[in-house]
């Protein structure tokens, strides 16, 4: 299934090293270099870009949050391939993945970011207004839309591959 090119996430991938994915563990668990997303208080049928989009930028944490642990796209591209071929090989089409296919998805992925960051600084706006939780909502929104903004020209000038 797609829309504008997009497909939409499995329910495992292959993870690009067991070292290299150092996303939340309550989110996501690790069984022999497979990576399982779990997310039950949000479950729900995303673009694949989207997670993963939104599983990178969960790179910089939620209490100390340091968006210089996003993953560059030397890190990106390998697990991206490596994601692909899972995800091909789970459908029964192969597990051969194209250069075009890893930057289609890594543009797509990188778009994503950005919605990943606005969409949960609009959260935290509302969470801010509205819950009882003891927690800096109002700081937390103004932590996603300043990364939003940082992102968004360089992510603006990459092209999906002709």
């Amino acid at each position: 299934m797609s829309a504008v090119g997009a497909t939409y996430l499995p329910i495992s991938l292959q993870c690009y090293s067991p070292t290299s994915c150092p996303c939340d563990s309550s989110k996501a668990t690790y069984d022999a270099g497979n990576v399982k997303f779990i997310d039950y208080e949000y479950a729900g049928y995303n673009y694949q870009a989207y997670d993963i989009g939104n599983h990178f930028n969960e790179f910089a944490g939620l209490n100390e949050v340091d968006y210089s642990h996003y993953p560059e796209r030397t890190f990106q591209l390998p697990w991206l391939r490596s994601y692909l071929e899972a995800y091909k090989e789970h459908k029964g089409q192969g597990s051969e993945v194209t250069d075009r296919e890893v930057e289609i998805l890594y543009v797509q992925v990188n778009n994503f970011a950005l919605a990943s960051h606005f969409f949960w600084g609009l959260w935290a706006l509302i969470q801010a207004k509205v819950s009882t939780i003891d927690f800096d909502f109002l700081g937390y929104a103004v932590l996603r839309f300043n990364q939003y903004f940082k992102m968004k020209l360089d992510v603006a000038e990459l092209n999906l591959p002709e």
